[in-house]
Order: structure tokens, then sequence, then C-alpha cells
């Protein structure tokens, strides 16, 4: 959408709705014909219809001095269909077939959608069609030359009979009387084909008088295509609100909605899946719903299927996940496919929802981000997993889709072992291909799996992560304590090493902060509570001293100059993900990889000349992360368009989007009105990003 061309509003155009002919308006389509000739030049001898079937018949001159043209085969036709007489009742009277007639049939069903338009003086004229009717060739005169042809046989034959014959024996004759009709009998009777085209052929034609496209009459009935009247009061269908106009214009198809599979599938009815092999039938199912209880499983299936053989299915497509089955990563992504959102492989894809499988296995509840910092996959695959298995709950995180389901674990517990020794391997396996830290394992369950999983809201959460972090300190209070008085027993001038002290980090809640207020006199300059060389190059829980830290900060502010002035405007969340693949790509033992937090990064930023853009974003965007609600924007580039940009991003701390008019006045007042077309692409192209025919600054259209 970044790079989609304005498409500006050219020519508004009046339209009127014409029902003078809305109940009689047929539109006919005719075979090909040489581009040197049109219908409208040919000569139409007759005409007739049959209203109720819709159905025409017209008759159209030949033109037999085109040099086109078969005479002979002309002639050779009609003496076939008439024979050497010529009487009224002849097809061809002038012994050459000089005519051609053409049926129609019915193009299309339901025609309501459909109207023929003209457009006259800046005014667009709609007509609905009454019926839509293809005109084909008729070849009857080739029946009724058989018919001919069968009538000379017969009387040659009649001919050279004998006349001598004796005459037939008389014989008895058995007169039987027909049974009662019963109703069934008469409604097959009726559905028939020979029932329904006598039906049709006892309908009478109705013949039609043809007037050229030249003919004054013509012209009058022209006329009619155009609305009577233009005001509005006579045009009530068109005052209508935007989705009541849009149902008028293209109803509903009721035969669509009456042929819709009932299936999951959307391509199979519950009936024609019945058909398919046990094991296709539930593999369907599974890629369709993702997550099922074993029990509607059953019951979609139908009655006197046997669940052993079920069983034997289902653990071919799907995995145990709290006592429900969910399908396999590889049927949902195949080999050889890749990521619709990013183009990642079906491996890697398969990798990192194995990986949310897995975390459900362990907890009811399952974070976003720490999914997304595992795995590595952009948001858009990773919500797609979350969505396939879990539902969002706000402050909380993704909850697995259904509950414990304690029945199936009591009836099945062998089924229940297998899947969990499954597990197992699939654990080792993410272990090692994620290096997954032995903090981020939650401890087996000593029951197995009948127990219910401890649910753990996001508030004990943060009240656990304090208490762990207030115990550290005391502990590292109490053990620096002891290493002063060591020092000071052994009267040493050295300086304590601190080489073998361990620091261990705790995360911190961003909404809560730890209140560490207690423990402020720990630091008193110095950092985490022990003090550090000058001229040591050691990082001391990501923090480094001296000149390695100037080394770092150099680093730092060359990537923000370079990623600022290539993308302009960038989210927090999208300036750390560009970080993080910047770190991928730096060689090992870079002083980048010393650790940078998101305090440090944001000082970067505004330390380079760029400038936090406070959007005000509608209260129901603020739910999603609040690195997504940071906005930074380069305010200066140096370069001819810092003035344009500066007005354009002062235009979205007023509003979180904009039309492109706004854009272009509030420029032309600030800039002078000779700014140009390509002067204002070039500015919102650097900054803003089209979605729904608005303006978003980049990143913000995301949230």
């Amino acid at each position: 959408m970044a790079n989609e061309e304005d498409d500006p509003i050219i020519q508004e155009i009046d339209v009127y709705l014409a029902k003078s002919l809305s109940e009689k308006l047929y539109m006919f389509q005719y075979p090909i014909r040489p581009a040197s000739m049109t219908y409208d030049d040919v000569t139409h001898l007759s005409a007739k219809i049959k209203p109720k079937q819709q159905k025409v018949e017209l008759e159209m001159a030949i033109d037999t001095l085109n040099p086109n043209y078969c005479r002979s085969k002309g002639e050779q036709i009609a003496l076939n269909v008439d024979g050497t007489c010529t009487d009224e009742t002849s097809t061809y009277s002038s012994k050459l077939m000089d005519r051609q007639t053409f049926c129609s049939s019915q193009a299309a069903s339901n025609v309501s959608r459909y109207a023929a338009a003209i457009y006259r003086k800046g005014e667009l004229h709609l007509t609905p069609l009454y019926g839509i009717l293809q005109l084909r060739p008729s070849f009857s005169y080739l029946d009724k030359a058989d018919a001919k042809h069968r009538e000379r046989e017969a009387a040659n034959e009649a001919g050279d009979s004998s006349q001598d014959e004796a005459e037939d024996d008389i014989k008895q004759i058995t007169v039987r009387f027909s049974r009662p009709e019963t109703e069934q009998a008469r409604q097959r009777r009726v559905q028939s084909y020979e029932f329904l085209q006598k039906r049709q052929a006892e309908e009478h034609w109705v013949h039609l008088h043809y007037y050229g496209l030249r003919d004054s009459r013509s012209e009058h009935e022209r006329q009619y295509l155009l609305s009577q009247g233009h005001g509005m009061a006579e045009n009530t269908e068109l005052i209508k609100s935007p989705s009541e106009y849009l149902m008028m214009l293209m109803p509903p198809n009721v035969e669509e909605e009456k042929d819709k599979p009932v299936a999951p599938s959307n391509v199979l009815s519950m009936a024609q899946l019945r058909t398919l092999p046990l094991a296709d039938q539930i593999k369907i199912l599974m890629k369709n719903v993702k997550v099922m209880p074993f029990a509607n499983l059953m019951s979609l299936l139908g009655s006197g299927i046997d669940s052993t053989a079920v069983l034997r299915c289902i653990q071919q497509v799907a995995m145990l996940v709290q006592g429900n089955w969910v399908v396999k990563s590889d049927v949902l992504y195949p080999k050889d496919t890749s990521s619709p959102h990013s183009g990642v492989p079906a491996e890697v894809l398969c990798r990192g929802r194995d990986f949310v499988m897995w975390k459900f296995t362990q907890d009811r509840w399952v974070v976003r981000k720490e999914v997304a910092t595992v795995t590595k996959l952009c948001p858009e695959d990773v919500k797609d997993f979350l969505e396939h298995m879990s539902i969002a709950r706000i402050n909380k995180g993704w909850e697995f889709l259904l509950p414990y389901d304690e029945d199936f674990v009591k009836k099945h517990p062998d089924v229940v072992q297998r899947q969990n020794m499954l597990w197992m391997g699939i654990q080792a396996k993410l272990e090692k291909v994620y290096n997954l830290l032995k903090e981020h394992l939650t401890p087996k369950k000593q029951d197995g799996q009948s127990a219910h999983p401890l649910l753990v809201s996001g508030e004990q959460r943060v009240n656990i992560a304090k208490a762990k972090v207030k115990q550290n300190y005391g502990l590292l209070e109490k053990e620096l304590q002891k290493k002063k008085a060591e020092s000071k027993a052994n009267d040493s001038p050295s300086k304590m090493d601190i080489s073998n002290v361990c620091i261990k980090e705790e995360p911190l809640s961003d909404e809560e902060p730890m209140d560490a207020s207690t423990y402020e006199s720990m630091n008193n300059g110095m950092v985490n509570g022990i003090h550090s060389e000058e001229n040591s190059m050691d990082s001391l829980n990501g923090h480094l001293p001296g000149g390695c830290m100037d080394r770092v900060a150099q680093e730092l502010k060359a990537f923000v100059m370079k990623t600022f002035k290539k993308q302009f405007v960038l989210t927090l969340s999208e300036l750390k993900r560009l970080f993080n693949l910047h770190l991928a790509s730096l060689p090992p033992g870079h002083t980048l990889f010393s650790g940078i937090s998101d305090k440090m990064l944001q000082d970067m930023v505004l330390d380079t000349g760029c400038k936090q853009i406070l959007v005000p974003f509608p209260p129901q965007i603020h739910a999603v992360s609040p690195d997504e609600l940071k906005v930074y924007a380069l305010w200066e580039a140096g370069d001819i368009y810092d003035q344009h940009r500066q007005v354009l991003l002062k235009i979205f701390t007023k509003n979180y989007r904009v039309r492109r008019n706004i854009i272009q006045h509030q420029l032309s007042q600030e800039c002078g009105e000779d700014l140009n077309k390509q002067d204002v692409d070039r500015v919102i192209k650097d900054c803003c990003v089209s979605h729904a025919g608005m303006w978003y600054l980049k990143g913000t259209v995301q949230s």
C-alpha cells in the first residue's frame, strides 16, 4: 500500500433510474459475424416470442449476392427441404436458402443485477433488464429434409410391394383398462422431460413486428431509456443508504445460498464428507477446525464409527494439548510452501508453531512477545499461530481456546502417555534449535496431565517477580558485606575481584515498575552495588565503563542515523526489530552485543536529531503494545524537504489519520503555492502509508 499511486476523483456523474421499460427490456446476444456486416444492416423478415418461456425466434435474410455465399450449396439445401414442388408450404420459395432462423436460450437465470445504461449530457441513465437471451442458429430445416427423405423412401417401398398379398388373418384382441394413476406416479410424469417439452410446445407464439435502427418508432422507444423525471422524488430507489443501495444493485443469489456446503471445509457437504475414507474425513475436519475435543469429533463423524479407529487416525494429523486435539503444523504448512506474510519456508513455520503448541502443554497462557522473541518470526505469522488455538485476553495474554478435557484424559491414559513421549521429543528438538534457557522451561507435573493446568494471572506474575528481585538484592547485599569484611581483615590494597560475582537480572513489567526505593542506598555511585575499576573493560550487567561505552555509543548512533535517513518515521517496536536484524548481521564479539537497553536506544534516537511525534491515537488502539504507540521521526535530514516533512509531521499531532487533500492544502499554505505534485508525493512517501483511502504515519496503521 505504501507504493500505491494516488487515485483522485476526476469527474462525478449523476445516475438516474429509468423504469419505463423495466419489465419489457430484453438484451439479445447475437453470434459473431464479419466485421463489415452489422445486424442493423440485416433485413429482419419476422420475429415471434413465447413470453412465459422467454423464448424468441428471429428470421433474418441472408445476402445471397455476397461473394462468400455458396450458391450451389444453398440450392442443394432448398431442394432437400422442399423437394421439386413449390407451394405455400415451402420453406424456401425462391428455391435457394435465402433466410436463416435464430432461436434463443436464457443466458442467466437471475438478471435482476444487470441493467442497460445510456450516457447523455453528463448523465447516466440505467434501465433494469427483464431478460438476457442468447440467439443461436436453428437447424430445424434439416429435420424437415430428413422427414421428406423418409417419406420418399416409404413411397418407393410401398410401390414395389406385391398387390396380390393375402389379407391378414383375423386376430383376437384383448382389451385392458389402465390402473388409476397414483400421486407419486403423477409427480414423476409431471417432472419428466417429455411432459415439460409438451407444455412448452403448447404455448402459442406471439408474432412481433421488427423496426430498424433508423425507424422513427425505434427512436421513439429509445427515449424511454432516459429517466422521464430527474427529481429525486421520482427516484425513491436512489434515496437509500449505501448498504441498501448496494443490496438493490447486487441482491444475494438464493440458489448459491442453498447450494453452499455446510461442512467446515467450505468445499464438501457433510454428506459428501462421509463418503470419503475415515482418515481423509478426520484430516479435512482438523485442517479446518484446527482445535477440537474428541467428543465433538466423534459426533461429526456420525454414529457407528469405532472410537479406536478414530484414535488411530487422529494421532496421524493432530497432537494432544490439554486433553484436546490440535492439528499438526505440517498439515497446515505442507512441504515446499511458504508464509503468505513473510515468505518464510514451511519448515521454519512448523517449528515456530510447534513451539506455541508446546507452550500450551505447559500453561493455559502464552505471551505473544515471548513467542516472537524465541522464534524470530514476523508478528503476522506469530499471530496466525496463536489464533489457530487460543484467544486474546486484554492485559493477560493468549489463553488456550478450549477448557481442559479431563474426561478424555481419564478414559485414554495410554494415548495420553504416548502423546507425552512425543512432546518430550519435540521439547528436546526445540531446546536445541532455539537454545532455550532452563528458566524458560516449566517444571513437569509429577502426577501427569490429569490435573488442571495452573492459572496464573498477570498481576500475580508481577508480584512474584517483585518478590524474587527483592530476595536477590538481599542476598547480594549480604554477600557484599561479607566480602568487604574479609577485605578489611586481610588489609589488602588491591580492590575486590568482582569477576566471580554473579548478578541475575529479573524481568520487570513495563506497566508496573518495581518499587526499589528501600534499596537505593545500595547503589551510591556503584554499578549494581559493586565498585568498578576505572580502567576495566569488563561489562557489568550490560553497563560498559570508560572508553568502551564511547565506542558502543558511536556504533549505536551510526545505526540510528542510517536507519532514520532511510525510513524517516519509525515506531519504537519497528526500530527494535530493525536493530535486532542489525545485530544478527554483525560478527561475534562486536561491541553492540554488550547490551543495549530500550532507554539507551530511545535516548540515542533523540540525540541524533529525531523527535517523538505525539500521535493522538483513538482509545481502542491503546490495547496494543506501548512500543507500537511511540512514534519517532527524523526532524532534520539536511535536504530541501525538511520544511515540508516538518509541516506534515505537525499535521499528525492533531489526527492520527488524514486525507491527502488536507495534507496538500496545508503544505501549500506553509511552503508556498508553487509546490508541485512530485514534491508532495515525495514527502508523503517518506513519512506515510495509505490504507482505505486515508494516510497514516508509517507503522501506526498496523496498530
